[in-house]
């Protein structure tokens, strides 16, 4: 019951997500924002409802592990394995991530990494520190407006039917959220498992579907700078917004069996990730290597569950 529990919600949180990721860009190109700003912005925050939602339910069931789990291992498969799969299907040309977006990448990994760290939990005053972050990067992001190219209104959707998807998307994610954390903190002390081992693999790649789905479509399309984009505000979002929010709601303890190892996976993937963007674009080679990295920790991670 457990495993039909998780699998229902996995699948509700894909397809609420992407509702939620339809209504919201078109939303912003019917405003005409940005690329940018719809990439880093809209989509990163889209698509990171789901991580927020599951780690919300996480924290308030008591299962600290999976939600904070959920946001590291998310950060980590963002980068080397959404993005390694994009690369390998087209080239990411890396022109598109600003110099700006490569600093809040390294400030919110920073951020999320030290408040980690300095405490036995994640306190309120931690995550208003988180949230007063989120408002700086807001700030700067919808301030490109006056300076960037917009993007071209490519979805055809009429206020309403936005708002029906922007409804509908958030409350299929809200069920599905509910139905994946009871679902895996079952079936982890049906097994023994750590909740955090939970929260780092399969919760974090199941609520990381929506970034996976879009940066594949927008790779696909030729629009491989979106995916870019869509990784980089969704790893932002994901430890100031997510951590930031849940903190304040309800305090998190710091999971005992969250390993130095994990911690550091998220800040050499993020410094993986800022010297790529040097190199003018993420190749295929560069995309195989990214997935090389998620194949050996996952390996790692599954020989110490052993």
């Amino acid at each position: 019951m457990n495993a039909v529990m998780m699998v229902a919600g996995l699948a509700m949180l894909l397809v609420g997500g992407e509702g939620l990721v339809r209504g919201a860009v078109a939303f912003a190109t019917r405003m005409r924002l940005p690329m940018a700003v719809v990439g880093a912005v809209v989509l990163g925050f889209g698509t990171s409802m789901p991580e927020m939602l599951t780690s919300l339910s996480a924290a308030l069931s008591g299962a600290p592990g999976i939600a904070i789990g959920n946001v590291l291992g998310s950060n980590i498969a963002n980068i080397v394995l959404i993005l390694g799969v994009a690369a390998v299907i087209a080239a990411i040309p890396t022109d598109t991530a600003e110099t700006e977006d490569r600093v809040w990448l390294v400030v919110a990994t920073v951020l999320g990494i030290g408040v980690i760290m300095i405490g036995a939990d994640i306190g309120r005053i931690e995550g208003m520190i988180l949230l007063g972050a989120l408002a700086v990067y807001l700030w700067r992001a919808l301030g490109r407006d006056a300076t960037m190219e917009p993007v071209p209104e490519v979805v055809q959707m009429g206020p309403g039917m936005i708002a029906l998807y922007l409804l509908v998307g958030l409350g299929i994610l809200v069920s599905g959220a509910w139905l994946l954390v009871e679902g895996a903190t079952g079936i982890a002390r049906a097994f023994g498992v750590s909740e955090t081992l939970i929260g780092l693999t399969i919760v974090a790649v199941g609520t990381s579907l929506p970034e996976l789905a879009t940066s594949i479509i927008a790779a696909r399309r030729g629009e491989a700078g979106l995916a870019l984009g869509n990784v980089l505000g969704s790893n932002v979002f994901n430890i100031l917004a997510i951590l930031g929010l849940t903190a304040v709601i309800v305090p998190i303890p710091v999971p005992a069996d969250l390993s130095m190892l994990d911690l550091g996976l998220v800040a050499g993937t993020a410094l993986l990730l800022i010297g790529a963007l040097t190199l003018g674009r993420i190749g295929r080679g560069m995309g195989l290597l990214f997935l090389a990295v998620y194949a050996a920790y996952i390996g790692w991670l599954a020989l110490n569950a052993a």
